[in-house]
């Protein structure tokens, strides 16, 4: 029973469609790309969650705006039959719910200035929370919200407590209308929705009691909440504020801390439920635990067991090398390319730096890892994924390279493919003369040598 009876078809904006594929539904109703989606079986729709969730019944029928004309199609759907329509944006309402807090160490606010217009977007959507993973507050939901996460059971949903007292996280969100936290999440617990959490860690704010408080309040609330991830507070050099990151003596703390909490929840609830996320082990210069150690949770997006997974990933490499050498009977060099040049950010470059010796060892092509500083946002910020493409123009122009480059995939997270500053890896293999290639692992490494890679970035003159 939708929420809403009446709408005007006239002056609804429902979703724009970029796709139909074969043998769907939509492309037995003769869907085009260019119509737009308003209603389904007569609920409208108001992103991709209406339409999954509209769309499981075994007669659809649909109004499309063609061409400014209304036009409606029903078609029979066969089992497991999908609808297959692919949507220019997954929200139609809206492009993306802005946040209602003014976090100090929202990444948003200490952007540099004169970047594309969607970096300087604060969004907070419960709905890219449900599709993407996306933590969001749970500060700005209407009452429309709460009865869709309800009756289209949005499970798990990905939420920032950061502080579950309420009072102190206001003063963190620097909301004063936040809502009690831990009363959402119980809301949300008695209709079987479960969630995945995070603390963002602020030295001397949310830190000490603060934060031994908070796990305990969440760790009550199991197992709704299924996860809480520990976060070190990340700063840019634009940050105004008096926040500051940790210490590497003050991160070995909290690590402690939270090792030893994951070994009491190991025994009481039979998971560690409480997740240090990579970073603190690579501040520390601590190994990452084992993979049994993340108890089967995959939240590689919040930065927890990415390191695992590339080392376990390359442990496979190296057998993969191993056969490989056997199956060909080549014991010599593995290629042609004499030298290869890695990209990372500070913070990873010491554990590539390490494969890449043995990688060498391996193959004989020789591996040189450039780590690149962050000179734009600031040398505090040490991530690859946040890496400008100026700065590793800059910085590889004066650097030695290999026949190859391969830049972290993770720095062109866009549809567009470009960094933050919208350089693109064509951009650089131009600037630099010099073939560029998109990894996130030894294996895409390994791939690059024998000449697998998908996609080869040539220079142009």
């Amino acid at each position: 029973m939708p929420l809403f009876q009446e709408i005007d078809l006239n002056s609804y904006s429902g979703g724009q469609i970029r796709a139909v594929a074969p043998d769907s539904v939509a492309a037995e109703m003769a869907l085009r790309p260019g119509d737009e989606l308003l209603t389904l079986n007569d609920s409208p729709v108001e992103d991709v969650i209406d339409v999954q969730f509209y769309a499981a019944e075994e007669t659809v029928t649909l109004t499309v705006r063609r061409e400014g004309a209304l036009h409606t199609f029903t078609a029979q759907r066969a089992y497991n039959q999908p609808l297959g329509l692919e949507f220019a944006h997954p929200t139609f309402d809206t492009d993306i719910r802005r946040c209602n807090n003014l976090c100090e160490f929202c990444f948003v606010l200490q952007m540099a200035p004169r970047f594309r217009r969607t970096l300087y977007i604060k969004d907070d959507d419960y709905r890219y929370s449900f599709l993407f993973g996306h933590y969001v507050t749970l500060t700005n939901l209407s009452e429309h919200d709460w009865w869709r996460i309800e009756t289209m059971r949005l499970s798990p949903l990905y939420v920032s407590v950061h502080v579950t007292d309420t009072e102190e996280r206001r003063r963190y969100l620097r909301n004063k209308n936040a809502p009690d936290i831990l009363q959402q999440i119980g809301w949300l617990g008695e209709r079987g929705i479960a969630v995945h959490t995070q603390i963002v860690v602020t030295p001397e704010i949310n830190d000490g009691a603060w934060l031994e408080r908070s796990i305990e309040d969440l760790a009550e609330l199991w197992p709704t909440v299924q996860t809480v991830s520990v976060v070190p507070v990340g700063l840019t050099k634009q940050h105004k504020y008096k926040m500051r990151t940790h210490t590497p003596q003050q991160a070995a703390v909290i690590l402690d801390y939270v090792e030893s909490m994951q070994s009491r929840f190991l025994e009481q609830l039979g998971c560690r439920f409480v997740y240090p996320t990579d970073e603190w082990y690579l501040v520390t210069n601590r190994t990452v635990p084992p993979l049994e150690a993340y108890d089967g949770q995959e939240l590689h997006e919040n930065g927890l067991g990415m390191v695992r997974y590339f080392l376990d990933e390359w442990e496979e490499v190296q057998k993969e090398i191993g056969d490989w050498r056997l199956e060909t009977g080549v014991k010599s060099q593995v290629s042609s390319l004499q030298s290869l040049t890695l990209v990372t950010g500070t913070l990873f470059a010491p554990i590539l730096r390490e494969t890449a010796v043995q990688f060498t060892t391996l193959t004989g092509t020789q591996i040189t890892v450039q780590e690149i500083i962050n000179e734009q946002l600031g040398g505090t910020i040490t991530t690859a994924g946040l890496l400008m493409g100026q700065d590793v123009l800059e910085q590889l122009k004066a650097a030695e390279l290999g026949e190859l480059i391969l830049l972290p995939r993770v720095m062109f997270d866009h549809p567009n493919r470009i960094a933050l500053d919208d350089i693109s890896p064509q951009d650089i293999a131009n600037q630099l003369q010099t073939a560029v290639i998109l990894a996130d692992t030894m294996g895409d490494v390994w791939d690059a040598l024998l000449g697998n890679s998908q996609v080869v970035y040539q220079p142009i003159d």
